[in-house]
Protein backbone atom coordinates (compact mmCIF):
# COMPACT_ATOMS: atom_id res chain seq x y z
CA UNK A 1 0.00 0.00 0.00
CA UNK A 2 1.61 4.45 0.69
CA UNK A 3 5.63 6.11 1.17
CA UNK A 4 10.21 9.36 0.47
CA UNK A 5 13.20 13.02 -1.50
CA UNK A 6 14.80 15.22 -4.26
CA UNK A 7 16.90 12.49 -5.91
CA UNK A 8 15.33 10.56 -8.53
CA UNK A 9 14.91 7.52 -5.72
CA UNK A 10 13.56 9.66 -2.82
CA UNK A 11 11.01 11.68 -5.26
CA UNK A 12 9.35 7.97 -5.79
CA UNK A 13 9.96 6.64 -2.46
CA UNK A 14 10.45 9.39 -0.43
CA UNK A 15 14.23 8.84 0.95
CA UNK A 16 16.83 11.43 0.08
CA UNK A 17 17.32 15.42 1.47
CA UNK A 18 18.00 18.48 -0.27
CA UNK A 19 18.60 22.12 1.41
CA UNK A 20 15.25 23.71 1.76
CA UNK A 21 14.44 27.13 -0.49
CA UNK A 22 14.23 29.74 2.22
CA UNK A 23 17.08 28.16 4.07
CA UNK A 24 19.42 30.06 6.45
CA UNK A 25 22.47 30.31 3.72
CA UNK A 26 19.56 31.42 0.87
CA UNK A 27 18.66 34.37 3.48
CA UNK A 28 22.59 34.78 4.40
CA UNK A 29 23.27 35.34 0.52
CA UNK A 30 20.37 37.54 -0.29
CA UNK A 31 21.47 39.84 3.04
CA UNK A 32 25.23 39.81 1.99
CA UNK A 33 24.01 40.68 -1.75
CA UNK A 34 21.63 43.38 -0.41
CA UNK A 35 24.38 45.18 1.96
CA UNK A 36 27.64 45.15 0.25
CA UNK A 37 29.35 48.14 -0.64
CA UNK A 38 28.63 50.13 -3.82
CA UNK A 39 30.41 48.91 -7.07
CA UNK A 40 30.05 48.28 -10.80
CA UNK A 41 26.36 46.84 -11.11
CA UNK A 42 28.38 44.27 -13.57
CA UNK A 43 30.67 43.08 -10.82
CA UNK A 44 27.85 42.61 -8.21
CA UNK A 45 25.77 40.81 -10.89
CA UNK A 46 28.53 38.25 -11.73
CA UNK A 47 29.05 38.12 -7.69
CA UNK A 48 25.67 37.63 -6.96
CA UNK A 49 26.01 34.67 -10.06
CA UNK A 50 28.64 32.91 -8.55
CA UNK A 51 27.01 33.01 -5.50
CA UNK A 52 23.68 31.24 -7.36
CA UNK A 53 25.87 28.69 -8.87
CA UNK A 54 27.80 28.20 -5.74
CA UNK A 55 23.92 27.37 -4.24
CA UNK A 56 22.95 25.28 -6.61
CA UNK A 57 25.89 22.89 -6.65
CA UNK A 58 25.73 22.89 -2.77
CA UNK A 59 21.77 21.69 -3.12
CA UNK A 60 22.55 19.39 -6.32
CA UNK A 61 25.20 17.68 -3.88
CA UNK A 62 23.68 14.58 -1.95
CA UNK A 63 23.60 14.62 1.88
CA UNK A 64 24.64 11.39 3.49
CA UNK A 65 21.22 8.92 4.07
CA UNK A 66 20.03 9.00 7.59
CA UNK A 67 19.91 5.00 8.67
CA UNK A 68 16.35 5.51 10.72
CA UNK A 69 14.41 6.58 7.79
CA UNK A 70 16.07 3.57 5.48
CA UNK A 71 15.26 1.22 8.14
CA UNK A 72 11.59 2.96 8.93
CA UNK A 73 10.46 2.72 5.15
CA UNK A 74 12.21 -1.36 5.25
CA UNK A 75 10.52 -2.17 8.01
CA UNK A 76 7.27 -0.42 6.13
CA UNK A 77 7.50 -2.23 2.99
CA UNK A 78 8.16 -5.55 5.10
CA UNK A 79 4.62 -5.15 6.74
CA UNK A 80 3.07 -3.86 3.28
CA UNK A 81 3.76 -7.47 2.15
CA UNK A 82 2.73 -9.39 5.23
CA UNK A 83 -0.53 -7.34 5.10
CA UNK A 84 -1.49 -8.61 1.50
CA UNK A 85 0.07 -12.23 2.30
CA UNK A 86 -2.55 -12.02 5.32
CA UNK A 87 -5.69 -10.31 3.32
CA UNK A 88 -6.91 -13.78 2.14
CA UNK A 89 -6.40 -15.36 5.59
CA UNK A 90 -8.88 -12.87 7.51
CA UNK A 91 -12.46 -15.10 6.55
CA UNK A 92 -10.74 -18.12 8.18
CA UNK A 93 -8.82 -16.79 11.17
CA UNK A 94 -9.67 -13.68 13.71
CA UNK A 95 -6.16 -13.92 14.27
CA UNK A 96 -4.86 -12.55 11.02
CA UNK A 97 -7.61 -10.34 10.74
CA UNK A 98 -6.68 -8.37 13.67
CA UNK A 99 -3.22 -8.27 12.53
CA UNK A 100 -4.66 -7.23 9.22
CA UNK A 101 -6.26 -4.44 10.61
CA UNK A 102 -4.17 -3.18 13.12
CA UNK A 103 -0.79 -3.11 10.59
CA UNK A 104 -3.18 -1.14 7.94
CA UNK A 105 -4.05 1.32 10.24
CA UNK A 106 -0.59 2.64 10.36
CA UNK A 107 1.69 1.31 7.53
CA UNK A 108 0.88 3.50 4.46
CA UNK A 109 0.51 6.93 7.16
CA UNK A 110 4.21 6.01 8.16
CA UNK A 111 5.19 5.84 4.07
CA UNK A 112 3.32 8.86 3.48
CA UNK A 113 4.48 10.99 6.52
CA UNK A 114 8.20 9.91 5.59
CA UNK A 115 7.32 11.08 1.97
CA UNK A 116 6.20 14.44 2.78
CA UNK A 117 8.83 14.90 5.62
CA UNK A 118 11.20 14.86 2.45
CA UNK A 119 9.13 16.79 -0.26
CA UNK A 120 9.83 19.94 2.08
CA UNK A 121 12.23 21.09 -0.05
CA UNK A 122 10.41 20.69 -3.22
CA UNK A 123 9.38 23.82 -4.81
CA UNK A 124 8.55 24.66 -9.11
CA UNK A 125 12.48 24.56 -9.90
CA UNK A 126 13.28 22.59 -13.10
CA UNK A 127 15.39 19.91 -11.91
CA UNK A 128 13.32 19.08 -9.23
CA UNK A 129 9.67 18.77 -11.60
CA UNK A 130 11.92 16.76 -14.15
CA UNK A 131 12.99 14.49 -10.93
CA UNK A 132 9.23 13.97 -10.32
CA UNK A 133 8.74 13.23 -13.77
CA UNK A 134 11.17 10.51 -13.87
CA UNK A 135 10.89 9.16 -10.31
CA UNK A 136 7.01 9.20 -10.04
CA UNK A 137 5.24 10.22 -13.01
CA UNK A 138 7.07 7.39 -15.53
CA UNK A 139 7.23 4.84 -13.57
CA UNK A 140 3.51 5.53 -12.74
CA UNK A 141 2.61 5.43 -16.43
CA UNK A 142 4.96 2.23 -17.13
CA UNK A 143 3.40 -0.04 -14.06
CA UNK A 144 0.21 1.03 -15.01
CA UNK A 145 0.39 -0.71 -18.01
CA UNK A 146 2.52 -3.65 -17.08
CA UNK A 147 0.19 -4.80 -14.06
CA UNK A 148 -3.08 -4.26 -16.69
CA UNK A 149 -0.97 -6.66 -19.31
CA UNK A 150 -0.32 -8.81 -16.19
CA UNK A 151 -3.96 -8.88 -15.53
CA UNK A 152 -5.15 -9.76 -18.88
CA UNK A 153 -2.42 -13.00 -19.15
CA UNK A 154 -2.77 -14.23 -15.58
CA UNK A 155 -6.28 -13.76 -14.75
CA UNK A 156 -7.41 -14.39 -18.10
CA UNK A 157 -9.03 -11.43 -18.74
CA UNK A 158 -7.82 -10.55 -22.13
CA UNK A 159 -10.47 -7.51 -22.57
CA UNK A 160 -9.43 -5.42 -19.48
CA UNK A 161 -8.81 -2.01 -20.01
CA UNK A 162 -4.71 0.13 -19.88
CA UNK A 163 -6.71 3.26 -18.01
CA UNK A 164 -4.33 5.70 -17.09
CA UNK A 165 -7.13 7.47 -15.04
CA UNK A 166 -7.91 4.43 -12.93
CA UNK A 167 -4.92 3.29 -11.10
CA UNK A 168 -5.23 -0.35 -11.16
CA UNK A 169 -3.53 -1.66 -7.22
CA UNK A 170 -0.40 -0.76 -5.98
CA UNK A 171 -0.43 2.30 -8.50
CA UNK A 172 -2.66 4.46 -6.81
CA UNK A 173 0.78 6.12 -4.61
CA UNK A 174 2.58 7.10 -7.14
CA UNK A 175 -0.69 8.91 -8.55
CA UNK A 176 -1.03 10.29 -5.08
CA UNK A 177 2.18 11.37 -4.59
CA UNK A 178 2.47 12.74 -7.73
CA UNK A 179 -0.11 15.35 -6.84
CA UNK A 180 0.52 15.49 -3.53
CA UNK A 181 3.71 17.08 -4.45
CA UNK A 182 2.88 19.25 -6.97
CA UNK A 183 0.81 20.86 -4.24
CA UNK A 184 3.66 21.19 -1.78
CA UNK A 185 3.96 24.82 -2.30
CA UNK A 186 0.74 25.77 -1.84
CA UNK A 187 0.95 23.80 2.00
CA UNK A 188 3.72 25.90 2.63
CA UNK A 189 2.25 29.42 2.38
CA UNK A 190 -1.11 29.01 5.18
CA UNK A 191 -1.56 28.99 8.03
CA UNK A 192 -2.82 26.05 9.29
CA UNK A 193 -1.84 23.26 6.95
CA UNK A 194 -2.89 20.39 8.70
CA UNK A 195 -6.50 21.54 9.71
CA UNK A 196 -6.76 22.51 6.35
CA UNK A 197 -5.74 19.00 4.88
CA UNK A 198 -7.48 17.37 7.56
CA UNK A 199 -10.58 18.94 6.76
CA UNK A 200 -10.43 18.24 2.88
CA UNK A 201 -9.91 14.27 3.93
CA UNK A 202 -13.33 14.85 6.23
CA UNK A 203 -15.36 16.74 2.95
CA UNK A 204 -14.22 13.91 0.66
CA UNK A 205 -15.37 10.86 2.81
CA UNK A 206 -18.71 12.31 2.18
CA UNK A 207 -18.47 13.30 -0.99
CA UNK A 208 -19.29 9.94 -3.14
CA UNK A 209 -19.67 11.99 -6.53
CA UNK A 210 -16.03 12.36 -6.33
CA UNK A 211 -15.53 9.58 -8.72
CA UNK A 212 -12.39 6.67 -9.54
CA UNK A 213 -10.18 9.47 -11.36
CA UNK A 214 -6.39 9.09 -9.93
CA UNK A 215 -7.97 7.44 -6.52
CA UNK A 216 -9.07 10.94 -5.91
CA UNK A 217 -10.45 9.63 -2.58
CA UNK A 218 -7.07 7.83 -1.30
CA UNK A 219 -5.50 11.45 -2.74
CA UNK A 220 -7.76 13.08 -0.18
CA UNK A 221 -8.16 11.25 2.58
CA UNK A 222 -4.45 10.36 3.16
CA UNK A 223 -3.61 14.34 1.99
CA UNK A 224 -3.41 14.56 6.28
CA UNK A 225 -0.57 12.31 6.56
CA UNK A 226 1.78 14.24 3.86
CA UNK A 227 0.64 17.66 5.18
CA UNK A 228 2.12 16.11 8.53
CA UNK A 229 5.16 15.28 7.23
CA UNK A 230 5.81 18.33 5.79
CA UNK A 231 5.24 20.09 8.98
CA UNK A 232 7.88 17.94 10.85
CA UNK A 233 11.37 18.62 11.81
CA UNK A 234 14.07 16.27 12.78
CA UNK A 235 13.51 17.00 16.48
CA UNK A 236 9.82 15.88 16.36
CA UNK A 237 11.59 12.32 14.98
CA UNK A 238 13.90 12.43 18.14
CA UNK A 239 10.78 13.09 20.18
CA UNK A 240 9.21 9.98 19.77
CA UNK A 241 12.52 7.66 19.50
CA UNK A 242 13.41 8.34 23.48
CA UNK A 243 13.20 5.69 25.70
CA UNK A 244 9.95 6.70 27.56
CA UNK A 245 7.97 6.71 24.19
CA UNK A 246 9.87 3.53 23.12
CA UNK A 247 8.41 1.80 26.35
CA UNK A 248 5.05 3.38 26.11
CA UNK A 249 4.58 2.26 22.77
CA UNK A 250 4.36 -1.33 23.81
CA UNK A 251 1.36 -1.23 25.70
CA UNK A 252 -0.14 0.73 23.37
CA UNK A 253 0.50 -1.50 20.46
CA UNK A 254 -1.12 -3.93 22.93
CA UNK A 255 -4.12 -2.26 22.97
CA UNK A 256 -4.46 -1.57 19.87
CA UNK A 257 -3.61 -5.15 18.92
CA UNK A 258 -6.86 -6.32 21.20
CA UNK A 259 -9.10 -3.58 19.85
CA UNK A 260 -8.46 -5.13 16.32
CA UNK A 261 -9.62 -8.59 18.13
CA UNK A 262 -12.53 -7.26 19.13
CA UNK A 263 -13.47 -5.01 15.83
CA UNK A 264 -12.18 -7.46 13.46
CA UNK A 265 -15.94 -9.29 13.02
CA UNK A 266 -17.88 -5.80 13.67
CA UNK A 267 -15.91 -3.22 11.26
CA UNK A 268 -15.44 -3.22 7.94
CA UNK A 269 -12.33 -3.14 6.91
CA UNK A 270 -12.82 -1.12 4.11
CA UNK A 271 -12.55 1.65 6.10
CA UNK A 272 -8.77 1.29 6.30
CA UNK A 273 -7.93 1.49 2.74
CA UNK A 274 -9.61 4.99 2.56
CA UNK A 275 -10.92 5.08 -1.14
CA UNK A 276 -14.68 5.19 -0.58
CA UNK A 277 -16.80 7.75 0.95
CA UNK A 278 -19.39 6.85 3.65
CA UNK A 279 -22.37 5.80 1.65
CA UNK A 280 -20.05 3.92 -0.63
CA UNK A 281 -19.61 1.93 2.65
CA UNK A 282 -23.26 1.55 3.45
CA UNK A 283 -23.15 4.02 6.06
CA UNK A 284 -24.57 6.98 6.87
CA UNK A 285 -22.94 10.28 5.48
CA UNK A 286 -21.92 11.59 8.44
CA UNK A 287 -20.22 8.71 10.39
CA UNK A 288 -17.72 9.49 7.05
CA UNK A 289 -15.99 12.59 9.22
CA UNK A 290 -16.34 10.22 12.69
CA UNK A 291 -14.35 7.86 11.04
CA UNK A 292 -11.97 10.02 9.26
CA UNK A 293 -10.93 11.93 12.39
CA UNK A 294 -11.07 8.94 14.83
CA UNK A 295 -8.37 6.51 12.30
CA UNK A 296 -6.67 9.95 11.94
CA UNK A 297 -5.93 10.18 15.44
CA UNK A 298 -5.42 6.31 15.69
CA UNK A 299 -3.33 6.07 12.68
CA UNK A 300 -1.28 8.91 14.19
CA UNK A 301 -0.84 6.95 17.82
CA UNK A 302 0.58 3.73 16.02
CA UNK A 303 3.00 5.73 13.83
CA UNK A 304 4.56 7.88 16.48
CA UNK A 305 4.80 3.74 17.94
CA UNK A 306 6.09 2.16 15.18
CA UNK A 307 8.89 5.39 15.18
CA UNK A 308 9.66 5.00 18.69
CA UNK A 309 10.74 1.02 17.75
CA UNK A 310 13.21 1.81 14.27
CA UNK A 311 16.63 1.78 15.48
CA UNK A 312 18.87 4.69 13.92
CA UNK A 313 22.06 3.03 13.62
CA UNK A 314 23.19 1.00 10.24
CA UNK A 315 21.95 -2.09 10.01
CA UNK A 316 22.02 -5.15 7.33
CA UNK A 317 18.78 -3.99 5.96
CA UNK A 318 19.44 -0.44 6.04
CA UNK A 319 20.83 -0.48 2.76
CA UNK A 320 17.37 -1.80 1.66
CA UNK A 321 15.64 0.94 2.38
CA UNK A 322 16.91 3.03 -0.73
CA UNK A 323 14.83 0.23 -2.79
CA UNK A 324 11.14 0.15 -1.08
CA UNK A 325 9.41 1.62 -4.19
CA UNK A 326 11.10 -1.73 -6.17
CA UNK A 327 10.12 -3.75 -3.43
CA UNK A 328 6.20 -2.28 -3.34
CA UNK A 329 5.55 -2.32 -6.67
CA UNK A 330 7.15 -5.25 -7.74
CA UNK A 331 5.55 -7.57 -5.47
CA UNK A 332 2.08 -6.66 -6.73
CA UNK A 333 2.96 -9.01 -9.41
CA UNK A 334 3.27 -11.99 -6.85
CA UNK A 335 -0.05 -10.77 -4.64
CA UNK A 336 -2.14 -10.80 -7.48
CA UNK A 337 -0.64 -13.51 -9.22
CA UNK A 338 -1.23 -15.74 -6.00
CA UNK A 339 -4.98 -14.80 -6.46
CA UNK A 340 -4.87 -15.37 -10.07
CA UNK A 341 -3.74 -18.88 -9.65
CA UNK A 342 -5.56 -19.78 -6.21
CA UNK A 343 -2.69 -20.17 -4.31
CA UNK A 344 -4.56 -19.59 -0.77
CA UNK A 345 -7.01 -22.72 -2.29
CA UNK A 346 -3.78 -24.87 -0.56
CA UNK A 347 -5.41 -26.10 2.76
CA UNK A 348 -1.74 -26.00 4.57
CA UNK A 349 -2.06 -21.90 4.27
CA UNK A 350 -5.33 -21.84 6.56
CA UNK A 351 -3.21 -23.39 9.45
CA UNK A 352 -1.50 -21.30 12.53
CA UNK A 353 1.94 -23.00 11.05
CA UNK A 354 0.64 -22.45 7.55
CA UNK A 355 0.06 -18.26 8.04
CA UNK A 356 3.82 -17.99 10.19
CA UNK A 357 5.52 -20.05 7.27
CA UNK A 358 3.45 -17.63 4.47
CA UNK A 359 4.62 -14.88 6.67
CA UNK A 360 7.52 -15.59 6.96
CA UNK A 361 7.83 -15.85 3.23
CA UNK A 362 6.32 -12.60 2.62
CA UNK A 363 9.37 -11.26 4.68
CA UNK A 364 11.59 -12.80 3.06
CA UNK A 365 10.81 -11.97 -1.11
CA UNK A 366 9.57 -8.52 0.27
CA UNK A 367 13.36 -8.38 1.20
CA UNK A 368 15.03 -9.84 -2.18
CA UNK A 369 12.81 -7.29 -4.15
CA UNK A 370 14.82 -4.36 -2.45
CA UNK A 371 18.38 -5.40 -2.89
CA UNK A 372 20.46 -3.62 -4.95
CA UNK A 373 20.66 -6.57 -7.79
CA UNK A 374 17.24 -5.67 -8.11
CA UNK A 375 17.46 -1.82 -7.86
CA UNK A 376 19.95 -2.35 -11.10
CA UNK A 377 17.79 -4.72 -13.04
CA UNK A 378 15.01 -2.58 -13.30
CA UNK A 379 16.28 0.83 -12.89
CA UNK A 380 15.36 1.56 -16.22
CA UNK A 381 11.82 1.73 -14.82
CA UNK A 382 11.78 3.28 -11.65
CA UNK A 383 14.33 5.95 -12.10
CA UNK A 384 15.32 6.68 -15.64
CA UNK A 385 17.23 9.43 -16.62
CA UNK A 386 15.53 10.71 -19.76
CA UNK A 387 17.71 13.81 -20.45
CA UNK A 388 17.13 13.15 -23.96
CA UNK A 389 13.22 14.49 -22.99
CA UNK A 390 13.86 18.04 -21.39
CA UNK A 391 14.98 21.04 -22.73
CA UNK A 392 18.52 22.19 -21.60
CA UNK A 393 18.43 25.25 -19.29
CA UNK A 394 19.74 28.26 -21.12
CA UNK A 395 20.76 30.34 -17.79
CA UNK A 396 22.70 27.16 -16.39
CA UNK A 397 24.73 26.55 -20.36
CA UNK A 398 25.81 30.62 -19.45
CA UNK A 399 26.90 30.19 -16.30
CA UNK A 400 28.68 27.31 -17.34
CA UNK A 401 30.29 29.49 -20.17
CA UNK A 402 31.07 31.91 -17.78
Amino acid sequence: MATATTTARATASGTATATAPGSATDRQSASTAGTSPAGPRSHAKRRAAGRGKSADAADAKAKPRDAFFDNAKYLAIVLVAMGHSWEPLRDGSRTAAALYITVYAFHMPAFIIISGYFSRSFDMRKDRLQRLITGVAVPYILFEVAYTLFKRWADDDPGYPISLMDPWYLTWFLAALFIWRLTTPLWKIVRWPVPLALAVAVLASLSPDIGDDLDLQRVLQFLPFFVIGLSLRPEHFRLVRRRKARILAVPVFAAALVFAYWAAPRMNAAWFYHRDAAQELAAPWWSGAVMTLAMFGCSLVLVACFFAWIPGRTMWCTALGAGTLYGYLLHGFLAKGSRFWNWYDAAWMHTPWGAVLLTLIAGTVITLLCTPPVQRTFRFAMEPKMTWAFKKDPVGMARGRN
